[in-house]
């Protein structure tokens, strides 16, 4: 059977192949290259299961990176668990159509209790004691250990946060050789992050950002000619590209003005009550979920929302009546090109809740690009994380309480499904059919074994 590896790199788009680019531009050059509108919204977790569905976020039922769940009446951003996507996936088609297939799923999202052949995915430990791990989840388990002896542990700052960086990438790349050179699979998933990490935090255009282009670049350079040396077709695809913004908005300070948040006081700081909200939302890029606990002022929240500067749409019933309707919000706002949707709700930066000035991806009412940086107020950052690390080492609890509040410091975002040609995602291969939508791409891949 022919065998396929997908290099997914993450914010890439047809603008940023160039000189700055040689193994992409050499890599495109006899290949099919397909440019297309991203998935709705055009985040991680959306575009990754509707590329591995074939179907919309309507009734895959990933509807962001995060929502509000109506039942528990709390806000869970970057679960992990792939029962939560709905629908059959490439790896359970093919292998339904052709006896014998495997597939490996090296980090992309989603990945724990897959049914795919091989998995690995970040994922901390957290004992009884409060402290916090680092790790990854592995499938088959004894993998983890195997991998962790032979590569080293998992870099996980490097993953997320002011630190995030070319290593985690470089990690991952190395367990999908590992895998590929014990196992075979017929199909790789191969997740590389680090450019969605610079361009959002430098922007598209910046110094910063095109000097990690080259280091990418060379990366992908580099898996690509592992895996054409063991006879492997590659396809490099991309998941949005990145829009330069400067103008964040907070939907959430707009609502708490008009009365309708209900904010609850926690030793002395602030914290946002959803259940007791009448109306709040959940950010998510350039997209917001916006969750009505009172129906009653549903017209009055889209007049109020159509007024606020920096919204360009907003959308009602778009996900459907299925799983997707009921994951998303009530009304599901767009930001224009150049804006982005903070989540926060504080009014005074001295009662921020506590986990505001931390990297705590799961416990914020909305994603928070901001947990990118370092604050620039702190005088000797370095020696408060340098106490923070050996009060952890010693067994004491602390707060790592680095990271600023000021959303002006985010030069890059994505959520848009409407973007120019290039800000959109790309696919760059020889596929027997090339995608022309998100939707596409799951039978794009899936026409790379017909023939067999």
């Amino acid at each position: 059977m022919k065998r396929l590896a997908v290099l997914n790199v993450v914010g890439l788009s047809r603008s940023l192949i160039g000189d700055g680019t040689p193994q992409l531009r050499s890599f495109m050059e006899g290949k099919k290259v397909s440019i297309f509108p991203p998935a709705f919204p055009a985040v991680t977790c959306t575009a990754q299961s509707t590329y591995l569905t074939g179907s919309s976020a309507a009734d895959h039922g990933i509807v962001g990176n995060g929502w509000y769940d109506r039942e528990s009446a709390e806000v869970r951003f970057w679960k992990q668990s792939n029962h939560l996507v709905r629908g059959e996936k490439i790896w359970e088609r093919l292998g339904r159509e052709h006896p014998g297939f495997r597939c490996a799923k090296m980090f992309w999202w989603y990945n724990m209790y897959s049914s795919a052949d091989y998995s690995m995915t970040p994922r901390p430990m957290y004992p009884a004691d409060g402290r916090k791990v680092f790790d990854v989840y592995a499938h088959p388990q004894e993998m983890r250990e195997e991998i962790k002896t032979q590569i080293g542990a998992f870099p996980f700052p490097s993953f997320w946060g002011p630190r995030s960086g070319i290593e985690s990438s470089e990690w991952i790349a190395a367990s999908a050789r590992w895998v590929e050179e014990k196992h075979s699979p017929e199909l790789n998933l191969v997740y590389l992050p680090h450019l969605d990490y610079v361009l959002q935090k430098c922007g598209p255009g910046s110094a910063e950002a095109e000097a990690e282009l080259r280091v990418i670049d060379g990366l992908v350079g580099e898996q690509i000619a592992f895996y054409e040396s063991r006879g492997v077709e590659v396809v490099v695809l991309s998941e949005y590209g990145i829009s330069p913004v400067d103008k964040p908005v907070h939907l959430n300070r707009v609502f708490r003005k008009k009365g309708w948040l209900q904010i609850k006081e926690e030793l002395g700081l602030e914290t946002l009550d959803c259940g007791a909200c009448r109306a709040f939302a959940v950010a998510d890029h350039q997209v917001a979920h916006v969750y009505l606990n009172d129906l009653s002022i549903k017209d009055e929240v889209r007049r109020v929302l159509e007024e606020t500067e920096g919204v360009a749409e907003v959308r009602e019933g778009s996900f459907g009546e299925g799983i997707g309707g009921e994951r998303a919000g009530d009304l599901v706002v767009v930001a224009e090109p150049a804006a982005w949707f903070t989540y926060y709700f504080w009014e005074d930066d001295a009662v921020a809740p506590d986990y505001a000035r931390t990297i705590d991806i799961h416990r914020k009412p909305g994603y928070d690009p901001v947990e990118l940086f370092i604050d620039p107020d702190l005088a000797l950052p370095q020696v408060k994380v340098a106490k923070f690390l050996l009060k952890k080492k010693l067994g004491f609890r602390g707060l790592l309480d680095v990271i600023p509040l000021d959303a002006m410091l985010v030069k890059g975002s994505h959520g848009r499904d409407e973007v120019p040609e290039g800000e959109q995602p790309l696919v760059i291969g020889n596929l027997p059919r090339m995608p022309e939508s998100a939707d596409d791409v799951y039978d794009a891949l899936a026409s790379f074994y017909e023939s067999d």
